[in-house]
């Protein structure tokens, strides 16, 4: 079956291409869940104007992705509390929400948890550097530091 895809589908393609799948796979999980349409000549035309407004759309974010950068780089270092034991490891460990909430509180921009990448477990205290992905070509680190809680 050939259809057009309106949403970005892993391991089959991007928005607005046009793939031919199973029935099976289009009919009961590409279909009901608006990921795509049937080809048709008339969706043809359509996905014209959805390829259009996604390129205006990645121009701006691209922009938007180099503002948020600078803005992350302009604060520094931001600082996190976490309850120690007597030996210096925390409880638990640092997440990416909780870097996305220090981030706000130190007056940084509002960030998406599922855009941080901490390289591996945060679960000491000091200096650690995560990398946030803003856009598919922007990523930006931010230097975390884990301090005590008193």
């Amino acid at each position: 079956m050939k259809i057009i895809l309106t949403a970005d589908v892993t391991g089959l393609g991007e928005s607005g291409d046009i793939v031919e799948v199973k029935d099976g796979y289009a009919r009961n999980y590409l279909l009901p869940r608006s990921l795509a349409i049937v080809a048709t000549k008339g969706a043809q035309k359509q996905i014209e104007t959805i390829r259009r407004v996604q390129e205006n759309r990645r121009v701006r974010n691209l922009e938007h992705a180099h503002e948020l950068k600078q803005q992350l780089k302009d604060l520094g270092s931001v600082t996190l509390t976490a309850k120690v034991s007597s030996q210096g490891k925390l409880f638990g460990s640092i997440t990416s929400g909780d870097v996305v909430t220090a981030v706000r509180k130190a007056g940084g921009p509002s960030l998406d948890k599922r855009s941080v990448s901490l390289r591996g477990h945060i679960k000491s205290l000091g200096k650690h550097v995560v990398d946030v992905q803003l856009h598919p070509d922007v990523t930006a680190n931010v230097s975390v530091q884990v301090a005590s809680e008193q």
